[in-house]
C-alpha cells in the first residue's frame, strides 16, 4: 500500500503525499527530538524535511526506498538545524517528563538512570546521537542505518563505536565529579 501511496504521490497527488505524512510524522518527531533535543527545532527539521520530500518526491529513483529517502532528508534537516545551534552559540536541553512508574525497582533509582543517560547523550554532537537513534531506537541494522545516511557500514560501525565510547566517557566523568556525588546537583 505505502508503495502505491509513494508513486501517486510521486505523479504529483497531493493527498497521497498527505496520508505518507500522516503516516510517518510521528516517528520524524521522535526521531528529529531524540537527535536535537529541543522541541521546537525537532519540529522545524520535520516540517523541513516533509518540505523537502514533496519537493524532491520526484527525483525519487525507487518508491520502495521511500521510508529510508525521507530519513535521509529528516537527518539533513536535523543537522542544519544542530549547526544553526552552535553558530547562535545556544544548547538547550529539555528532558521528557517520565510517563509511568517503572513496573519494578524504585522510582528515585530510576528517575536517577534516566537522569544519567540524559546527561551522557547530552554530551553527544547531532551525529553521534543520530547513529544512536537510527540503530537503537529505530532499531535498524547496521546496513540499514548506512543506507539511511548514505555512507558506508564500515562507517556506521566507527560512527557507532564512538558515540557509545563517548557516552561512557562521558557517564563516567560525571560519576567523578564531586558535585554530582554529593547529591547537589543530582
Amino acid at each position: 500500500m505505502q508503495r502505491d501511496l509513494v508513486e501517486r504521490a510521486m505523479a504529483g497527488d497531493h493527498d497521497a503525499f498527505t496520508e505518507l505524512a500522516r503516516v510517518s510524522i510521528r516517528r520524524l518527531l521522535v526521531v528529529a527530538r531524540l537527535i536535537l533535543r529541543d522541541d521546537g527545532r525537532a519540529e522545524d527539521a520535520t516540517q523541513e524535511a516533509l518540505i523537502s520530500a514533496w519537493t524532491h518526491l520526484a527525483g525519487l529513483r525507487d518508491p520502495a526506498r521511500f521510508e529510508a529517502w525521507l530519513h535521509r532528508l529528516l537527518i539533513n534537516a536535523c543537522y542544519r538545524e544542530s549547526h544553526r545551534d552552535r553558530r547562535r552559540g545556544i544548547f538547550e536541553v529539555n528532558v521528557p517528563p517520565m510517563r509511568e512508574a517503572p513496573a519494578t525497582g524504585d522510582l528515585a533509582t530510576e528517575v536517577a538512570r534516566r537522569d544519567q543517560l540524559e546527561r551522557g547523550f547530552r554530551r553527544l554532537d547531532a551525529e553521534q546521537r543520530t547513529v544512536l537513534v537510527l540503530h537503537y531506537y529505530l532499531g535498524l541494522s547496521l546496513d540499514e542505518a548506512s543506507d539511511v545516511l548514505g555512507v558506508r557500514p564500515g562507517t556506521i560501525r566507527s560512527r557507532l563505536h564512538r558515540a557509545i565510547e563517548a557516552m561512557r566517557a562521558g557517564l563516567e566523568a560525571d560519576a567523578r565529579s564531586p558535585i554530582l556525588n554529593q547529591g547537589w546537583l543530582a
